[in-house]
């Protein structure tokens, strides 16, 4: 399995993952012209890619998924509370339900329910066979029940969004703030580096802080925050909103 995040941030977010077998897309945050041509760095065309996972139907993460789905006739694999929404604008007959753990061909995919002000959020743990992917953002905190299931894996996509001080110092207005911070917002770098701490393993290779924010963050922020709680010899990068980040194989 080969991830490659074409994106991550508040204007939009779309992961890549090749397999032997399929190619996977989580998320469908830009355009689709802007699509094609993210997809057409790594030689893949959108009508390469065999299904889609959506974590949540915000904007930066669904805004280009009608033209994908209409022009490709992709299947869109969902859950039952985010199905009425996604229905408003991709036909049922593109959309897959699972409210559990399912498979799509080698991929076994476990879905984590995610904390945000969203309906039916969720993260994902991609396996596909002895290899594991992590891929965590817009949260405001993990349920202590999934922590068991998110410990040891290979990569680690998590969400490190803001750092504490810029927020609250910063531009947003207080009622955005609050909403930030939330137990359905998106987590710190703090939290991420905290939650990160508690889930690393021996098997862990790499780790990338996804959905950092364009006002309220810095990579070398996240980075400095992270790496001080973690204090361990991993290969820690930062996703980027504009450029693509190649994980690489798994």
């Amino acid at each position: 399995m080969r991830a490659i995040i074409l994106g991550s941030g508040s204007k939009g977010n779309s992961t890549l993952l090749i397999g032997k077998a399929k190619k996977i897309l989580i998320d469908v945050g830009f355009s689709y012209p802007k699509m094609i041509k993210l997809l057409e760095e790594y030689q893949v065309e959108p009508k390469d890619i065999d299904a889609i996972l959506i974590t949540h139907t915000h904007k930066d993460h669904i805004g280009g998924l009608a033209t994908f789905v209409k022009k490709n006739m992709t299947m869109v694999y969902t859950n039952s509370m985010m199905f009425d929404e996604l229905s408003k604008i991709v036909n049922e007959d593109n959309m897959v339900i699972n409210d559990e753990d399912f498979d799509i061909d080698e991929f076994h995919i476990e879905v984590i329910h995610t904390s945000h002000d969203a309906p039916g959020s969720v993260g994902f743990i991609v396996n596909d066979f002895d290899k594991s992917l992590v891929y965590v953002t817009d949260t405001g905190y993990i349920n202590s029940t999934y922590l068991k299931r998110l410990k040891n894996k290979n990569v680690y996509i998590f969400e490190s969004n803001h750092d504490i001080n810029m927020l609250m110092t910063g531009p947003y207005p207080y009622i955005l703030k609050q909403r930030v911070v939330s137990d359905k917002g998106h987590l710190s770098n703090e939290q991420s580096g905290n939650y990160l701490k508690e889930l690393i393993g021996d098997k862990t290779k790499k780790i990338i802080l996804a959905h950092l924010s364009e006002t309220n963050n810095t990579p070398e922020i996240a980075l400095k925050t992270v790496n001080e709680i973690l204090n361990v010899s991993l290969e820690i990068t930062t996703a980027f909103q504009d450029s693509c980040i190649d994980v690489g194989e798994i």
